[in-house]
């Protein structure tokens, strides 16, 4: 059950229906892509891309699933992108509670795969450019008309810059499902981001910078 349309309807049968309607809506899932769960075909079902991000650029174009190869990675990610959200609207307040996610482990065995954290590959590129794209885009582009089905490159939020992964190809998914979850509480600060894994019992504070989150002093 998907609590966004449980929290609107009075039964399991009403959310049926409704999960129908709004599927019926929505662009169809790829063929390649159809044999895997939506946490991993929803990048690749939308085309159209609102704004452009690191190896993916605006408008009708190719799906790209992001990940990290450290649950605190996808973390800050996920974090910064809501920070920025706020801080565009103005009059969206932030949460006051702590709010729940659930972070998921893929397995990723890529055919062809480009790393850009390769010490050869440094220089060749603005790999790690806070806000400008650019190089990036251009060789998401070139890549993947090569058969290139992810990029692995360092983290520009993670304070500690750990690997991210972005997946160009649903084949690239070993296992159709997430094969591991975790609860992630994640509380909202302007200077200051409290995360506490469920799952995992760790509890962990980003300071808000510049760029991405430092480490606490």
């Amino acid at each position: 059950m998907r609590p966004a349309t449980m929290r609107i309807v009075d039964t399991d049968a009403e959310q049926s229906v409704l999960e129908e309607i709004l599927e019926a809506a929505k662009p169809p899932v790829p063929v390649p892509c159809q044999h895997l769960d939506y946490q991993f075909w929803s990048p690749f079902r939308y085309g159209r891309y609102p704004r452009a991000s690191r190896f993916r650029r605006a408008g009708p174009t190719p799906g790209v699933w992001y990940g990290a190869e450290n649950a605190l990675t996808a973390v800050a990610e996920s974090a910064w992108g809501a920070l920025r959200f706020f801080a565009a609207s103005k009059d969206t307040p932030m949460p006051r509670w702590p709010v729940e996610y659930t972070g998921v482990m893929a397995d990723i065995q890529a055919g062809a795969a480009i790393d850009l954290m390769l010490p050869e590959m440094a220089g060749r590129g603005k790999w790690t450019d806070p806000e400008d794209y650019t190089d990036c885009l251009a060789l998401a582009d070139r890549v993947r008309a090569r058969g290139c089905q992810a990029i692995r490159y360092s983290s520009v939020r993670d304070p500690d810059h750990r690997p991210n992964l972005a997946v160009l190809d649903c084949a690239a998914f070993a296992q159709s499902a997430p094969i591991a979850r975790q609860t992630w509480h994640i509380l909202l600060r302007p200077k200051l981001v409290r995360a506490h894994c469920e799952t995992l019992r760790q509890r962990h504070m980003l300071v808000v910078g510049k760029i991405g989150f430092e480490q606490p002093v």
